[in-house]
């Protein structure tokens, strides 16, 4: 089936979901073909292995502007005619996507962290109801379907092919936004979402005044110190530091959990780490389903221990 992936950028770099949107596409089987939607669409390098079509959609505006991307994707798709459209599930996105598929009448589902083909069928799985529940959505037959889907959940596309490259020439409407200027955002003490190796305390710990005690073991290990919700909702850490649906998705190389017990919304932001490594004293705590490795056990008496081994 084709798959059209649509481009993410922001002040002349390609955001790395793009590259992930790629991946999942890749996963799809069928041409795949990637839009650059932009001023200079040339100067975005989206080329990645499997890619075999690159479309430069030239606009005046060079940063995004939710109606001139709508109106860009609506030709496109128009000519293109692709099976499957894949975007971020991002601010950007939900700028415009929903606003497409409504108005093209194309299938459509948001957040999406699983799609595959399935005869003539595509399945994509999103959660609901909080992610208490996870379901698998049905389009069935050749009608065009438009995906959102959630940030690292797939590895980054790598390498480099040979795609065609082509124009898509578009009148689009005068803009009714205007992009005024950046606001940069108060940077934060750390981004766990940049860490390869994240030691993660929730509840469990007891007090505020235990925290140190695992900040002193992080700094140790060469680890980063994250938390999960109650810590920070007690004021005892900042969101910055939080893992989970409300605060930040991650997917470090290792995700060791001290006394978290795996709220749905915390598993969200983790599950993709690379080996999880759980331990608490409840054997039925929910983080044990995503971990790899687990200890039934006294995490004060095991941070004891792991503190004698660095």
């Amino acid at each position: 089936m084709s798959v059209l992936v649509v481009a993410e950028h922001l002040r002349g770099q390609v955001r790395d979901v793009t590259f992930e949107l790629i991946a999942a596409g890749r996963e799809l089987g069928g041409p795949l073909a990637v839009a650059v939607i932009g001023a200079d669409p040339g100067a975005l390098n989206v080329n990645r292995a499997g890619v075999d079509d690159v479309v430069h959609i030239q606009v005046e505006q060079a940063e995004f502007e939710n109606d001139v991307y709508q109106h860009a994707l609506e030709a496109l798709i128009a000519e293109r005619r692709p099976r499957v459209i894949l975007l971020g599930f991002t601010v950007n996105s939900l700028g415009y996507g929903p606003a497409v598929a409504a108005r093209l009448g194309l299938g459509f589902a948001s957040d999406v962290f699983a799609v595959r083909p399935d005869g003539g069928s595509l399945i994509a799985t999103r959660a609901f109801y909080g992610s208490k529940v996870h379901a698998e959505l049905e389009f069935p037959g050749e009608k065009p379907v438009m995906l959102l889907l959630r940030p690292t959940v797939w590895p980054p596309a790598e390498g480099g092919g040979s795609p065609r490259i082509s124009e898509l020439r578009v009148t689009i409407p005068r803009s009714r936004a205007r992009h005024r200027e950046f606001v940069a955002q108060p940077r934060a003490d750390v981004d766990i979402g940049e860490a390869d190796f994240l030691l993660a305390i929730g509840r469990g710990i007891g007090d505020k005044e235990n925290i140190p005690t695992f900040e002193q073991l992080a700094e140790k290990m060469g680890a980063t110190l994250a938390v999960s919700r109650p810590l920070v909702d007690a004021g005892w850490m900042p969101n910055s530091r939080q893992v989970g649906q409300s605060g930040k998705t991650v997917k470090p190389k290792v995700y060791l959990a001290m006394g978290i017990s795996g709220a749905v919304q915390h598993l969200a932001g983790m599950k993709a780490s690379g080996t999880i490594i759980a331990v608490n004293t409840d054997p039925e705590a929910a983080i044990f389903s995503t971990a790899h490795y687990g200890a039934v056990a006294d995490l004060f008496e095991v941070t004891e221990e792991l503190g004698k081994l660095v």
